[in-house]
């Protein structure tokens, strides 16, 4: 399998209707509805807010792979990139239907479509379900283990997006993929089934770096058994979390999405041939961790008061309508050594004031700053 396969395959199975951040049931029932006879699609619970909660099954090799996105309802890349995958493997002249025989995927595309339509992180009860793995409070929570131990999976995916503010390692590179193989105990023990996931997970690194050098990274392992990764690496299920970054103003989370589905087919066709032991799990280690070195915009050597200052500013994304808006919010205004900016502008010791011509202070939200006497916008295309 070659990456330029995997490129032209995503292109012929992007799933149109499916577009930028605000992905909720309404826009992915009609696809669910069309799908072929080769996927069973299922009503499988219901929300706080008795939204249906769907199950999508379809292949069926005896490797069994769990797949979840969406827990969080702002976190869509992922979700989209599972549509284009479905598009793929329903095509039978895809090239890829070693994984219809070796595997069978179960694919929940929205854990939380109350947090979808509202675009939050937590469900309509302001209960973060990936926090919720044991007490188990939570409708969705309850679909998800229950599907779980319905299905007896093999591997898990659970999928997620990240904030633009995360770089692969203390440096200047964006971390626009992102994995982890949860931690199973509280000593972070490398066991055999942690192995496992390394090993795929830098199968799937070894194929994003020939497309974005240094962009991924991997989270602290950090145990907490209350999250649904280390829940069921914990019950000696592989458990991979990936995670949807940013790629240079793809606010929209497009590029991203290729990536993601070209993870996806990566590892998919890896188990599908191959008896993945974890023998070559070391590459995982190559792999720098996350940090928190970037913001969306940073104004450099600019003039605040009598300060020469940097201005750190990252979005905020709000539902407005159907739509999510960026809304630019100054985070700092102090030196920002080690920190870098998605875009950078240069004030040269200028005064930089607020789009009134007022002071700025932390906390100001606009899409304008005046510099120069001029209004510089900040949003990003």
């Amino acid at each position: 399998m070659h990456l330029e396969d995997i490129k032209k395959s995503f292109l012929k199975h992007k799933d149109q209707r499916l577009l930028h951040r605000y992905i909720t049931n309404k826009h992915i029932e009609p696809l669910l509805k069309n799908c072929s006879d080769m996927v069973h699609v299922e009503t499988i619970g219901k929300s706080v807010l008795n939204h249906p909660i769907y199950g999508i099954k379809i292949g069926y090799g005896g490797k069994r792979i769990l797949m979840w996105s969406q827990m969080h309802g702002n976190e869509s890349t992922t979700t989209k990139a599972l549509f284009d995958l479905i598009n793929t493997l329903s095509d039978t002249t895809s090239g890829f239907d070693a994984i219809l025989k070796s595997c069978t995927l179960y694919i929940i595309p929205i854990l939380n479509p109350d947090g979808a339509m509202a675009y939050t992180r937590v469900n309509a009860n302001k209960v973060d379900l990936n926090r919720d793995a044991q007490d188990l409070t939570q409708p969705e929570s309850l679909v998800l283990r229950n599907t779980f131990n319905a299905f007896k999976p093999h591997f898990c995916y659970n999928l997620h997006g990240q904030r633009t503010i995360f770089s692969a390692g203390a440096t200047n590179k964006t971390a626009t993929v992102s994995f982890l193989a949860p931690a199973q105990d509280r000593s972070c023990t490398i066991t055999p089934n942690r192995k496992i996931a390394m090993e795929v997970i830098g199968v799937m690194n070894k194929e994003l770096q020939a497309i974005i050098p240094n962009q991924v990274g991997v989270y602290d392992d950090a145990f907490n058994l209350n999250c649904v990764g280390d829940t069921f690496q914990s019950e000696n299920v592989p458990t991979i979390l990936f995670e949807a970054g940013h790629y240079h103003n793809d606010y929209g989370r497009d590029k991203t999405r290729e990536l993601i589905y070209s993870s996806y087919l990566t590892s998919l066709y890896y188990i599908s041939k191959n008896k993945v032991t974890g023998d070559s799990y070391e590459a995982y280690f190559d792999i720098p961790e996350n940090n928190k070195c970037f913001l969306d915009i940073i104004i450099r050597n600019a003039k605040v008061g009598n300060d020469l200052v940097d201005i750190g500013i990252q979005f905020q994304e709000r539902l407005i309508g159907r739509q999510i808006a960026f809304i630019p919010k100054i985070e700092n205004i102090e030196k920002l050594n080690g920190f870098y900016g998605h875009k950078e502008i240069n004030a040269n010791g200028s005064s930089v004031f607020g789009a009134s011509g007022e002071a700025l202070k932390l906390g100001y939200e606009n899409v304008f700053v005046i510099l120069n006497n001029e209004k510089i916008l900040l949003l990003s295309k």
